[in-house]
């Protein structure tokens, strides 16, 4: 009898990816309260509705609903504890689960990189800084139209949401 044998195949790509820096004048703290005001937490109602199919719902948070919203939060000053000394550093996940199917629909691995990560975090002055890189840059590496003009669209969307933020 013929073994079957498992066959595995690695490939690999390099991209460029473009990193963003947005400096605020405001304190950490203002910053992150501008910007957990700005971006709601994300209803996961609509994840229900996605994984359901429910077209009718989908389609009213689309035209209705958060453009982006927060998935979660991530306090990574806090690992610094171990050194005894904390910092403001938080990464945030944040993306838009109806937005994340127009890409993922025609490449599943856009996965990847949604929601999307950004880190807010306090400079020297005490001043709230958020650094993400910039989603068309990573998004594009598909070579698919439809997956990068989804990258554009958040490009813009999320640097207005942390440029208010950093106001």
């Amino acid at each position: 009898m013929p073994q079957s044998i498992a066959q595995t195949l690695l490939t690999s790509q390099t991209i460029v990816v473009e990193h963003i820096k947005i400096s605020s004048g405001a304190s950490f703290a203002e910053v992150r309260a501008k910007l957990e005001r700005t971006l709601p937490n994300l209803d996961s109602t609509i994840v229900a509705s996605l994984r359901t199919g429910d077209q009718k719902y989908v389609k009213d948070y689309e035209e209705n609903g958060p453009k982006l919203s927060i998935f979660g939060c991530r306090d990574h000053g806090a690992l610094l504890q171990i050194e005894g000394r904390k910092r403001s550093a938080l990464q945030y996940e944040i993306g838009n689960p109806v937005t994340a199917s127009k890409m993922t629909r025609h490449q599943l691995s856009a996965a990847l990189y949604a929601p999307l990560r950004v880190v807010l975090l306090e400079d020297e002055q005490g001043r709230g800084v958020s650094e993400y890189d910039r989603p068309s840059t990573f998004f594009g590496q598909y070579g698919d139209e439809r997956v990068t003009e989804v990258g554009r669209y958040l490009d813009t969307t999320l640097e207005a949401a942390l440029h208010k933020a950093a106001e």
